[in-house]
């Protein structure tokens, strides 16, 4: 279960649940796929590091007009 940061905050910051979902997931893949060795290094889970990206506001989403 992930406490820090809380969930509600982290919803706030993007603006919807589905919205968190989808950028947490494709943060963590490109930091599995690009940035293993740093995990290792640090001793962190990937989805707690972007979660940890979106709260300090280094990683936001990014939307699109049709």
């Amino acid at each position: 279960m992930m406490i820090d940061p809380p969930i509600d905050k982290l919803v706030d910051k993007v603006g919807c649940k589905y919205a968190l979902v989808c950028l947490l997931t494709k943060r963590t893949r490109y930091l599995l796929d690009k940035k293993i060795e740093m995990l290792n290094a640090e001793n962190k889970r990937a989805v707690s590091f972007a979660a940890q990206e979106v709260y300090d506001g280094s990683v936001e989403a990014r939307y699109e007009d049709d």
